[in-house]
């Protein structure tokens, strides 16, 4: 099994060699790392909807685009001896054993959260990085970034002690929103409201969740509702323009009472 799985990666980086060969593919051969950062993003985010899909062939088919997108890379960087797809397979490979001591070493750990702080420690030594929140791509979407910003710095210990104190802070911050509401201070009511937002994801984390996919869902479930309000007001030829605004939400209970029979 390990080398017909060898082989085959090897057919494949033959097929993107000769996709970018002189005499291969003119759309191919055309592409940088440059022109392939927004497609690498968009086959990230495919990967997922098909991770949320459950099911196996798209999970199979979406991991095979983000491959590619590697792949073509790799080709990239090593046309001009920088780097070559065995050289990447060797880099994360090396940082894998440096960072599991307690798997490939005599380091011992007792729980998934010393694995989580000892790999931090190690990131920071490897870098040399002078803060926990270095290293955060700048292009994540804003609530994974404060997912991910939140979740550093609670592992150098700046976190909420408890669950009730996160609640405590919440409504703190709601306070705030509303008193520079009441103002009329509307650029203090934004910030204020990304303080209350902010905490918010840092509740989302501690329960084991994360900002961007909760979001996520949420807005799933908003479109699958709002399209079905849609389709029954179709079927009397109206819009939801036409409703005033007790009949709409008359309407989206009772999507929400057939969605949850």
């Amino acid at each position: 099994m390990k080398e017909n799985t060898c082989q085959r990666v090897l057919d494949f980086l033959e097929i993107i060699r000769r996709l970018r060969a002189p005499d291969g593919c003119p759309w191919d051969r055309e592409q940088t790392h440059e022109s392939l950062k927004s497609y690498t993003i968009e086959e990230a985010y495919e990967l997922i909807e098909a991770i949320e899909s459950g099911q196996d062939s798209l999970i199979k088919e979406e991991l095979g685009d983000v491959f590619l997108q590697i792949a073509l890379h790799c080709q990239i960087a090593s046309e001009r001896g920088a780097f070559d797809f065995g050289d990447v397979v060797e880099k994360i490979s090396q940082k894998m054993i440096y960072r599991h001591p307690h798997v490939f070493g005599d380091k011992k750990v007792f729980s998934a959260r010393e694995v989580e702080q000892n790999w931090a420690k190690l990131k920071k030594k490897e870098k040399n990085s002078d803060s926990a929140l270095d290293g955060i791509p700048a292009v994540l979407p804003a609530l994974l970034t404060a997912h991910r910003m939140s979740e550093r710095a609670s592992k150098v210990g700046f976190d909420w002690p408890d669950i009730a104190s996160i609640f405590d802070k919440i409504e703190e911050e709601w306070q705030e929103v509303q008193e520079a509401y009441e103002e009329g201070n509307f650029q203090e009511t934004r910030e204020e409201l990304g303080d209350l937002l902010f905490v918010i994801i840092n509740l989302i984390r501690r329960l084991d969740g994360n900002a961007e996919e909760v979001m996520r869902e949420t807005t799933h479930k908003f479109s699958r509702r709002f399209r079905e309000m849609e389709k029954i007001l179709s079927e009397t030829h109206q819009t939801i323009g036409d409703l005033n605004s007790g009949e709409m939400d008359a309407l989206w209970e009772k999507v929400k009472r057939r969605e949850n029979r």
